[in-house]
């Protein structure tokens, strides 16, 4: 009898699960540590329904890769069942790395360190565990696969990844401008010379969907409360280790010992809650700073944010922090950490690495930014970049 699970996925319907190696990687704690994480950090402060998780957009992704892969079944490109299962094992793991509130604390709780390097780790270990069955997995998620189109559906311009993540998180947030789609651009995939293209037909839904996501990341990713909401974060975190800080919860041993002793199974005890938990705690701290800072999280007592097209006056930044300093009788280097500057970054299409590739009829291939009259093109070449000052009000 064939396993067979079904997942009621808010935005997609039903999820089907058919493969018993990918059962198995669901029901490990490691993959079930994903409910623990929020896919959005800070974005739930303003917009309340922003509250998914990455075992959501795993399961979503996955949903996505299996549908591609179907497609370009039906299309005459040939897919073993190992390299379908392969591929939908590195999809579903792709972001089992991320360490709690997701992007907004990579690089400050294990510095030097991105998610995706603690995913191949992860995947690693679990190959281990499953005597060798994550193996084409592996080789497909480092993009050492012959089959190139296989790694370019789990990590490219065009993934499965962020067909989802527009669409989940647009439906959670409830901010329509991110909605694509996903199922048309699925439906005009295509491989050409190893490579995923995309079919004639399907140009002006790839154009909504890198619109889609210049929109989303300025309306809600880098949206200016979330930004200063993260920032507030980032510094909770770099506080307490400063000042070390002590937290009855897993995210001491991340604030308060040598991070290279951190072993992988601690670093999968460590969510969002034990991070919640810890600045709860904080807020009676006897650090001026830090209990400032994290009553600022928890009551949503937020910084003052403003934007500015060039690098923040370092006059103003001063001035900032002197009325911090007499408002509450600190120094300057504490007034340091209740006014802070940083840059927001974004681009439409990055024209410098992988392109998204468009298969014409005639046989003949371009890419998006080449096609006539298309609206990605050279202007939108550049990043759009803001400054900003963050600081207690």
């Amino acid at each position: 009898m064939q396993l067979q699970k079904i997942i009621n996925d808010p935005v997609y319907g039903f999820i089907t699960i058919d493969d018993g190696l990918v059962f198995k990687i669901v029901a490990h704690p490691y993959y079930q540590r994903l409910r623990r994480i929020t896919q959005m950090a800070m974005a739930h402060l303003v917009y309340p329904g922003a509250i998914h998780t990455r075992l959501q957009h795993s399961l979503g992704a996955y949903h996505l890769m299996c549908n591609a892969l179907n497609e370009l079944k039906n299309k005459g490109i040939a897919i073993s069942k190992e390299e379908e299962q392969g591929a939908k094992v590195a999809i579903l793991l792709h972001d089992v790395g991320h360490g709690p509130f997701s992007h907004a604390l990579e690089n400050v709780l294990i510095e030097g360190m991105h998610h995706e390097e603690i995913s191949l780790l992860l995947m690693q270990d679990l190959n281990k565990q499953f005597n060798g069955e994550l193996q084409m997995a592996l080789d497909i998620f480092t993009n050492a696969y012959p089959k190139k189109f296989l790694h370019q559906l789990v990590s490219g311009q065009l993934d499965v990844d962020r067909m989802d993540y527009l669409t989940r998180d647009s439906f959670f947030s409830g901010v329509s401008e991110g909605v694509i789609g996903y199922d048309r651009i699925i439906k005009m995939l295509t491989v050409h010379n190893g490579e995923l293209m995309v079919e004639e037909k399907g140009i002006y839904s790839i154009e909504k969907f890198l619109v889609a996501r210049r929109l989303m990341y300025w309306q809600v990713y880098l949206h200016k409360t979330v930004l200063c909401a993260e920032q507030m974060l980032q510094l909770i975190i770099k506080r307490a280790k400063h000042i070390k800080a002590f937290t009855c919860t897993p995210l001491n041993k991340f604030i308060n010992a040598d991070i290279r002793n951190v072993t992988l199974a601690e670093f999968c005890r460590l969510d969002d809650y034990d991070v919640v938990a810890a600045i709860k705690e904080w807020c009676m701290h006897e650090d001026k700073v830090l209990s400032i800072l994290s009553d600022g999280i928890i009551n949503r007592r937020l910084f003052k944010i403003k934007f500015f097209g060039e690098p923040v006056n370092e006059q103003l930044v001063a001035e900032k922090r002197a009325a911090l300093m007499e408002q509450l009788n600190i120094n300057y280097e504490d007034a340091r950490w209740l006014a802070v500057t940083g840059e927001a970054v974004s681009n439409t299409y990055n024209f410098e690495d992988e392109h998204i590739k468009i298969l014409f009829k005639d046989g003949t291939v371009k890419t998006i930014s080449e096609v006539d009259n298309a609206l990605i093109n050279q202007n939108m070449k550049s990043k759009v970049k803001k400054y900003y000052i963050c600081y207690l009000r």
